[in-house]
């Protein structure tokens, strides 16, 4: 029996909860172990943008409650399969993902704040997310960052630019509008998607380009 190798999702404090959701279904369909840490600041985002409150006593049922709704809100648009999640604490600094030991595949940080981005960026480890994301980063594994922020000032862009020359993939949240996108399930789809093809994981979230202009126009349904 192969031993548990998980990506690690790290959910910051950025808007874009939506994006996270789907990197998590994402992974979960294609069969991925996922070891999760939502940021404190994320909480209340995830409460702003969904009315979900994140409990850690109770994280099973809200994070099905969250990964079961849409992009628009509604509840059940999803069904999903917890079995391959672990849940860690941000405040637990003692976790398993904080060891460069605890064999992970790497790191997804989605939506990643300019908090999140300046900590991992000057190896602050304040709490469980960015420790991980500098763990990533000396072992080597892969590290994706999807930024959502706009505009972005100089300080974060040269952390962006540090993470980079680290080896990171800085991945901004900014949907493709070629994919024929009709709803916004797709636009948040396309991003989820790009993360997952940063690091190899097979998915169908979204349309590729294949060289056809106006194929999306050409398949939309009359």
């Amino acid at each position: 029996m192969n031993p548990r190798r998980p990506w690690i999702v790290g959910v910051s404090g950025a808007s874009g909860t939506p994006y996270a959701a789907a990197v998590l279904r994402g992974l979960l369909d294609a069969g991925e172990s996922v070891d999760l840490v939502v940021s404190r600041a994320s909480r209340l985002t995830l409460l702003d943008e969904t009315g979900i409150s994140f409990r850690d006593a109770r994280w099973q049922d809200d994070l099905r409650e969250w990964l079961g709704r849409g992009a628009d809100g509604k509840p059940g648009t999803f069904t999903v399969d917890l079995s391959g999640v672990r849940y860690w604490s941000a405040g637990d600094l003692a976790a398993g993902p904080s060891s460069g030991s605890y064999p992970a595949k790497g790191m997804l940080i989605v939506p990643a704040s300019t908090a999140s981005v300046a900590g991992v960026a000057l190896g602050l480890s304040k709490d469980l997310l960015q420790r991980v994301a500098s763990v990533t980063l000396k072992e080597r594994r892969p590290l994706v960052v999807a930024v959502r922020e706009t505009p972005l000032n100089g300080q974060t862009l040269a952390h962006l630019v540090t993470l980079d020359a680290a080896g990171a993939v800085v991945l901004p949240a900014s949907p493709a509008f070629y994919a024929g996108a009709t709803h916004i399930q797709d636009l948040v789809d396309f991003v989820a998607g790009r993360v997952l093809d940063a690091v190899g994981v097979p998915h169908r979230l979204y349309r590729r380009w294949e060289g056809e202009l106006g194929a999306s126009r050409t398949d939309a349904p009359d």
